[in-house]
């Protein structure tokens, strides 16, 4: 059995069935799934650092809909 490498000390890397890519806290809570390792890694780093810092203040909201007739 192949050991897990906890890291940055927060997370784990796994690829599972199709190529994908999936990231883990260390309780086991999933985090990222990206279709390469890198990807994946580079992905779990800047949510973990949203979370830990905060994340922007909401910006400019849009909407979708158009007005009249078609």
């Amino acid at each position: 059995m192949q050991e897990k490498e906890l890291i940055d000390d927060c997370f784990y890397l796994e690829e599972k069935p199709y190529g994908l890519w999936h990231s883990y806290d260390k309780d086991g809570k999933g985090l990222i799934t990206a279709l390469t390792a890198e990807s994946c890694l580079s992905g779990t780093r800047f949510y973990l650092k949203g979370i830990q810092e905060g994340w922007p203040k909401e910006g400019n909201t849009y909407n979708g809909t158009v007005g009249g007739k078609l």
